[in-house]
């Protein structure tokens, strides 16, 4: 009865194996040194294999081969057992010569079919050249603990893809540890520092995994730290060097009668980095208007859900910029809505990923708007300018002008309603008014001759000839874009302060300083009569001047605005220096305020 159970069990397992299907592959060498010997091992699993065959490899002399191992394994899911079989046929081979080299096709009978591998590529690196320490990284005999640890043996590299680039061109930079010893503690205590640069940070995770040839020596190496970084200025810019404790492991022999042994002995070392520039050339000049600092290549499109429109009702207009670059740090695009339409501050999100050594990704704008005034109106075209530096030009990208029209809708105020009510009672009472020989006093209480009939009578006059003047001042205003912006610049500016204030207060520290740069820009794009896409540095200073501005007020006014420039995007500030950044910019808009500008 057991022989039976016993037999019975081996089929079900066998079929469980027979089920499965064949599989054959390679598994190639990680590393090889030239000169060295390096094994391949051709793996056949759920099957049984006949004839196996393996390829030459240019460039490596087989020595030996195949030495053949098989594992057994059993598993058993929920009450039924499963087994999977495993062959590995492993061959010895020797590598001659450095370079890039092929692993063939092998061959193997499987159940009257032939199974074949894949090709693999492997590396084969030039052997050491002599050097005064002589340690090998592959060698654990030259690791004694009587040698000193030299600089060539233990050291990290900061490398950058290229020595020269432009302004707010992305550079691959990489920190990478090069050893010949094994690493038992490696910690940092000294950075290298980044001034003058944007960093973006890419995750890895660091091990020493690969062996590298570098100046005829064969290092392993772990990438410590890999960032795409942005120069902000021109001239050259330092990465000065980091320093590094490391503890290496040596090895000592130790006699134990007839027999010796070797013992791990671990050492402290210290270890700096080298330094690296990069020479930043200037964007070309002059830049075109619109350019406000994207550099890479973009593309740029925008949609408007509809061309009709309803007053008082919020609508949106989406842009999005999609491409490679800097992409984090691009400035949205300031649309020119109508004067009679009311914005809200623009949402934006922002995509992006590192590949290839760059950033690459999306930026998507919502600009919310409520129209408040009936008629047909423009929203004009907008710029996007960027500059290519692989074409070393500028590049203008435009999205579409949309015409739309907007019809009364719902009323957020009751006021105009009332009054029209009025004029409709007022015009009423006085069409019905009869003189005849019934005195007026007998039909009605409000008669001719009272005081409280003149007082309507005054009143409604009055309040005819207010409505036909607001009107006409109105009328005049919209006629008048520009004035109409200059008597609600002050009003813009001290609700999007007040928003600043919110996004303080929250300690939503990257919104408090857009909201504040939205708040001057706007302010003075409406004050100076000057296009928000064409607002600058040197056209603010002349017109400031123009304006009657003082020389400390315009140098208030710049030092805000490039304080705003730099923290948007490296916020660190502390609350105290954020709320005296918002003390400033509410004292610089109420001097404005108090200035009797210059004829102009």
């Amino acid at each position: 009865m057991k022989r039976y159970l016993f037999t019975l069990l081996l089929s079900v397992l066998t079929l469980n194996v027979a089920l499965a299907e064949a599989t054959f592959t390679t598994i190639p060498p990680r590393q090889v040194i030239a000169g060295n010997k390096f094994n391949i091992t051709f793996r056949l699993k759920d099957g049984e294999g006949s004839n196996i065959t393996a390829p030459e490899i240019q460039g490596c002399t087989l020595l030996y081969g195949p030495s053949t191992s098989t594992m057994q394994s059993y598993q058993n899911i929920n009450g039924r057992t499963t087994s999977s079989k495993t062959i590995d046929f492993s061959y010895v081979y020797r590598a001659d010569t450095p370079g890039t080299y092929t692993i063939g096709e092998a061959t193997i009978n499987v159940d009257g079919k032939t199974l074949r591998t894949s090709e693999v590529q492997f590396k084969v690196l030039p052997a050491d050249k002599a050097s005064q320490s002589n340690v090998k990284v592959d060698d654990y005999s030259t690791h004694t603990s009587d040698k000193q640890v030299s600089k060539d043996d233990v050291f990290v590299r900061i490398i950058l893809s290229k020595s020269k680039a432009y302004e707010q061109e992305a550079i691959d930079c990489t920190i990478k540890l090069y050893t010949k010893y094994s690493i038992s503690a490696f910690m940092p205590t000294t950075q290298p520092s980044f001034d003058g640069f944007l960093i973006e940070e890419i995750d890895l995770k660091s091990s020493l995994n690969e062996i590298e040839n570098y100046n005829g020596q064969n290092y392993m190496t772990a990438i410590l730290k890999k960032c795409i970084i942005f120069p902000q200025k021109s001239g050259k810019l330092t990465i000065n060097s980091g320093k590094y404790d490391i503890t290496v492991v040596q090895y000592e022999r130790v006699n134990m009668g007839f027999f010796s042994n070797s013992r791990p002995v671990e050492k402290q070392i210290n270890v700096s980095s080298n330094s690296a520039s990069v020479n930043v050339i200037p964007l070309p000049l002059p830049q075109p208007d619109g350019f406000t600092g994207a550099v890479g290549r973009f593309t740029i499109d925008s949609k408007l859900q509809n061309n009709s429109f309803r007053t008082n009702e919020a609508a949106s207009l989406i842009y999005s910029i999609k491409g490679t670059g800097n992409i984090k740090y691009v400035k949205e695009p300031i649309i020119d809505f109508p004067s009679e339409f009311e914005q809200y501050t623009p949402k934006n999100d922002i995509k992006a990923s590192v590949s290839g050594g760059n950033v690459t990704g999306s930026m998507t704008i919502e600009y919310t708007f409520v129209p408040q005034s009936v008629g047909d109106f423009t929203i004009g075209s907008d710029k996007f300018v960027y500059f290519d530096p692989s074409k070393n030009e500028y590049i203008t990208l435009s999205t579409p002008t949309y015409d739309i029209k907007v019809t009364k809708g719902v009323s957020t105020s009751t006021s105009s309603t009332v009054s029209q009510q009025d004029i409709s009672v007022k015009n009423t009472d006085i069409l019905h008014i009869k003189l005849g020989d019934k005195h007026p006093s007998k039909e009605h209480p409000m008669y001719i001759y009272s005081i409280l009939y003149w007082l309507i009578y005054v009143i409604g006059i009055i309040g005819f000839a207010g409505i036909i003047y607001f009107n006409s001042k109105r009328i005049k205003a919209l006629s008048d874009i520009k004035g109409t912006r200059l008597a609600h610049a002050n009003k813009v500016a001290k609700k999007r302060l007040k928003l600043a204030k919110s996004y303080m207060e929250a300690h939503e520290n990257e919104h408090f300083y857009e909201e504040i740069l939205r708040a001057l820009c706007g302010y003075f794009s409406d004050k100076l009569g000057i296009q928000l896409s064409q607002l600058n540095r040197e056209n603010i200073k002349s017109e400031l001047l123009n304006y009657g501005a003082s020389e400390a007020l315009i140098l208030k006014i710049i030092t805000i605005l490039d304080e705003c420039e730099m923290a948007r995007y490296t916020p660190e500030k502390s609350d105290e220096q954020i709320e005296k950044l918002f003390d400033t910019t509410s004292e610089v808009i109420n001097e404005m305020e108090n200035i009797t500008p210059t004829k102009r």
